[in-house]
């Protein structure tokens, strides 16, 4: 080959990017259903006659179950083998959002709400490791690229669905959505999945899932309540119970001589510690994000849940036109200056938001909203990439499981201390203006400290996981 010439990048494989195509069909319902019940809990509210307090259970069960659902994967992965646990988790999604369509009160729909979450928790990470172990260490970035779609899809038609359900259709509608894509999902998954014998998982670690399923129940569930503050007691005793539960995991992790449910030794790696580290960040940032921006657009631009939701299309869309040539160049280059650069595209995009008044300019607001999309999507395209940097075969599930619960800590987290900033300022008699460009400062000051950690990611050149 001549000097100075590049080879082209090699193209994933046909049957790889099938395995994805089925596995993402799947993932887009859980996805698009956490979008559309958060923007459509008013309409719950009265149409089951239910007050706040009680119908926002409907959201607090689901994140709940989905919290406690994520360290059995690893198991059960390994006990039923993938195939199978992937099937019974979308098998109960499905029969979970059917049963919640056919509910006869708010307390049956909390309830069935508990089997939607199960379901869900479960998906992300089988998914993960199935597309991991089938690209055998190789093209990473690109995949990475590939099954994020629904991360992007999600907020670009939920709140627009959501909205247009609330309000043109009956409540039950918010549910039976999920049926078509499930079934859909169900026979694809059925017909396409590779039936790989399960890897003999002997035993869970009972003492493990016993310590860490509450810990992440205790916290998800302090976190959603600190909407008003920290220091109410219910909030308090969440915490330091999930914190407490949480210590103790980790001290049994580091101790059992058997398999744990999560390998804590994923955390002597630089780079996977490193990654951990971004994703609680970039959780704060994204889920935080979720929570202030429709608010912003409803509350202080004074547009309806469907023209806020149309509004919010340009973040998904910023990050969906820059995913492929991202996946490609974290694949040639590493993921640090990868990370690095979205980093900063994710400040410049926020900043506007911080400075905005009323008055604004929306095409202003827009274009920001593109670019802090591109540079929040890349962060995580990347990140996600650093984490599996390295690791062996029989190291993929601990790491899907343990960066699906850094995920979902750090969001709860994030979106938590926004609210409380919101609250406090307008109780403090702020304009909403004022209240949210605070809000959105904090979320700036957590964007921030991802620099931090995203100096400690492999240095630049090829991902590769261990065969």
């Amino acid at each position: 080959m001549a000097a100075g010439t590049r080879t082209a990048p090699e193209r994933l494989d046909p049957a790889l990017l099938r395995l994805a195509g089925i596995l993402i069909t799947g993932a887009i319902a859980p996805l698009l259903d956490s979008t559309i019940v958060n923007v459509a809990i008013g309409r719950l509210g009265r149409d089951l006659h239910a007050p706040v307090a009680e119908i926002q259970w409907v959201v607090t069960a689901y994140l709940l179950a989905l919290a406690m659902a994520i360290p059995l994967t690893g198991w059960a992965e390994g006990r039923f083998g993938a195939r199978r646990v992937w099937l019974s988790a979308l098998g109960l999604f499905l029969i979970g959002s059917v049963l919640c369509g056919l509910a006869w009160n708010v307390g049956s729909l909390i309830a069935f709400r508990v089997l939607q979450g199960a379901g869900g928790g479960l998906m992300t990470p089988v998914m993960q490791t199935l597309l991991m172990r089938a690209a055998g260490g190789r093209q990473i970035g690109r995949l990475m690229a590939a099954i994020s779609m629904p991360a992007l899809v999600g907020p670009i038609l939920g709140p627009v669905v959501g909205g247009l359900v609330a309000g043109h259709a009956g409540w039950r509608w918010i549910f039976y959505v999920n049926v078509p894509v499930c079934l859909v999902a169900f026979v694809l998954a059925w017909r396409g999945l590779p039936r790989a014998a399960p890897r003999g998982a002997a035993r869970p670690d009972l003492t493990g899932i016993l310590l860490l399923s509450p810990a992440l129940a205790a916290l998800v569930y302090g976190f959603s309540q600190a909407n008003a503050g920290f220091g109410r007691p219910g909030v308090i005793a969440a915490l330091a119970a999930g914190a407490v539960l949480l210590a103790a995991f980790v001290v049994h992790a580091l101790r059992t001589p058997s398999e744990p449910a999560i390998d804590l030794r994923l955390f002597r790696k630089r780079t996977f510690a490193a990654s951990a580290s971004l994703l609680f960040l970039s959780g704060l940032s994204l889920f935080g994000a979720m929570l202030l921006l429709p608010l912003y657009y409803q509350q202080v631009r004074g547009h309806s849940v469907v023209v806020a939701g149309l509004l919010l299309a340009p973040q998904g869309l910023g990050s969906l036109l820059v995913r492929t040539r991202l996946g490609a160049l974290t694949d040639r280059l590493g993921p640090r200056p990868i990370v690095l650069t979205g980093l900063v595209l994710t400040v410049l995009g926020t900043l506007a938001y911080a400075e905005a008044g009323p008055h604004t300019s929306e095409w202003l607001l827009g274009a920001s909203l593109a670019v802090r999309g591109a540079g929040l999507g890349g962060v995580t395209l990347a990140v996600m990439t650093a984490a599996y940097q390295g690791l062996g075969q029989d190291e993929i599930p601990h790491a899907s499981s343990a960066t699906r619960v850094i995920v979902q800590v750090g969001g709860s987290f994030g979106a938590a201390v926004l609210a409380v900033v919101l609250e406090h300022q307008t109780s403090g008699g702020a304009a909403p203006s004022t209240a949210y460009a605070h809000a959105f400062w904090w979320s700036l000051a957590f964007t921030a400290l991802a620099f931090v950690p995203a100096l400690f990611l492999g240095r630049s050149g090829p991902v590769h996981v261990s065969a």
